[in-house]
Parts: C-alpha cells; sequence; structure tokens
C-alpha cells in the first residue's frame, strides 16, 4: 500500500509517447530533445529523433486532479489488518507495510502523442483506459443519486 505525502508540487503536463527508450535518468537538455509547438488550429506537433507526432490533449474532469509520485524507501508505522471473517483470531491478523509516495508535481491534462495524426479518442487504448478509469472512480466514490440511502438505483 502506498501513503501519499503531498508538498509543494509544481505544475506539469505528461505526455504519452509512442516510443521505447532505453535510458532511465535525468535529460541534461531536454529543450534540445523536445520542443512540441502548437498549430493554428490548437493540434499540438512535435519532431522526436526526426518523427513527426500529433499530439491529443486529454483534460482531466475538474472534479479531478493528476499527481506525479515518487516511491520512497520511507514506511508509516505498523498498522494491523481488522479481521475479515468473526471467525479469525487476534494472532491471525497481518501487519501491513505502507511505503511513503511524495507527490512531486500535479497536471490536469495529459498529452497523448501518435505517428500520422491525431490520436483517436475510440482506438488509442491510452485515452479509453484514462477514461473508463475516471468513469469507475466516479461511480466508486460519487455520491448516490437517491436520497433513501438504499444503495439501489430507481428505475424511471
Amino acid at each position: 500500500m502506498l501513503a501519499i505525502q503531498s508538498t509543494s508540487a509544481k505544475k506539469c503536463t505528461p505526455n504519452l509517447l509512442p516510443a521505447r527508450l532505453n535510458h532511465n535518468g535525468p535529460v541534461n537538455d531536454t529543450a534540445h530533445y523536445w520542443k512540441p509547438e502548437v498549430d493554428d488550429k490548437g493540434t499540438p506537433h512535435a519532431y522526436f529523433r526526426g518523427r513527426h507526432l500529433h499530439g491529443t490533449p486529454l483534460a482531466l474532469p475538474c472534479t479531478h486532479t493528476g499527481a506525479v509520485l515518487q516511491i520512497t524507501d520511507k514506511n508509516l508505522p505498523q498498522t494491523r489488518n481488522q479481521p475479515v471473517d468473526d471467525d479469525d483470531e487476534e494472532d491471525d491478523q497481518e501487519t501491513v507495510e505502507v511505503k511513503v509516495a511524495e507527490q512531486i508535481g500535479e497536471f490536469e491534462e495529459v498529452v497523448v502523442w501518435g505517428h500520422g495524426g491525431q490520436v483517436e479518442e475510440g482506438q488509442d487504448i491510452f485515452i479509453r483506459g484514462m477514461r473508463e478509469w475516471m468513469g469507475f472512480a466516479e461511480a466508486m466514490h460519487g455520491e448516490d443519486e437517491d436520497e433513501g440511502g438504499e444503495g439501489e438505483k430507481k428505475a424511471s
């Protein structure tokens, strides 16, 4: 499990590129390698390693905030899970290790990049996945529509 520790996070825009890079570390001169521009129609364009990419911005709903996290080696103090069944004894409880993840950035949109034109929302797995995840998160954490507290939606 993870616990998020908020710090002064800076605004950023994550970019999903259609490429695999065999580098895991900082790049000294990012402006030399990555210079996205926006055309007259508002479409982002960039050249990466000689290939022309077209960007599709995907805005998060105003009810959501994106976070860039860095998992640390820090742990929260140990806690114990509550028993799932009434038959479980206290000796059978497991300890849960909770790692601390520091929030180093936050965002309101993601840009998905593709070759040869803008990415189609119905065809791209990243866009479809994000839309489905946001819908699932709203269904799990949203407020019930009916006031009766029954937990079921009424048929009209």
